[in-house]
């Protein structure tokens, strides 16, 4: 399967001098949507995770199928102010800003394996502010899966000693 030829490269978005590589055309795709969920469940079977997490909000478009598919419950990462009941927090740089990330507490018992699912690694911000989410909770992150890693904003650095993977990159 090609996923180069499903992502959409736009410049200057969301501000200038940002390339957003946007992976909707690839979920528009049903064969290709399947392809890639598919390959996230093969990772998550071999790191044998008992949940899957995913990041607003595209995170959620590629981890509930997977979580589905491996028959484990699915928590949202979201934005704050966006869930009720009581949560946990934590704030961390984008590429192009501030913001906070959180989940509800109680969400990950202690000793679940977790898999994280996002679409892009970029600066890795919002990954290592998820982690500590799981981590705080005392989730083991088993694994993080991407579709799309830019290498050139060094992500992978912030999240060393975690296993990764991504379908495809790009400098």
């Amino acid at each position: 399967m090609n996923i180069e030829e499903h992502i959409l490269t736009i410049p200057d978005f969301p501000k200038k001098g940002i390339l957003f590589r946007d992976t909707m055309p690839l979920i528009a795709n049903g064969e290709l949507y399947q392809y890639v969920t598919n390959e996230f469940a093969t990772y998550a079977k071999e790191q044998q995770v008992d949940v899957v997490i995913g990041p607003e909000a595209r995170g959620f478009l590629f981890g509930c199928p997977v979580a589905h598919q491996l028959g484990v419950g699915f928590v949202p990462v979201r934005k704050q102010g966006k869930l009720a009941g009581e949560t946990i927090s934590v704030s961390y740089e984008l590429e192009y800003g501030e913001a906070v990330l959180e989940m509800n507490t109680g969400s990950i018992k202690p000793g679940q394996r977790v898999l994280i699912c996002d679409d892009l690694l970029a600066t890795g911000g919002t990954i290592e502010a998820t982690i500590q989410i799981v981590e705080a909770q005392g989730g083991i992150v088993a694994g993080i899966m991407f579709i799309i890693e830019l290498t050139g904003l060094n992500g992978r650095e912030k999240l060393k000693g975690y296993p990764i993977k991504s379908l495809i990159s790009y400098d």
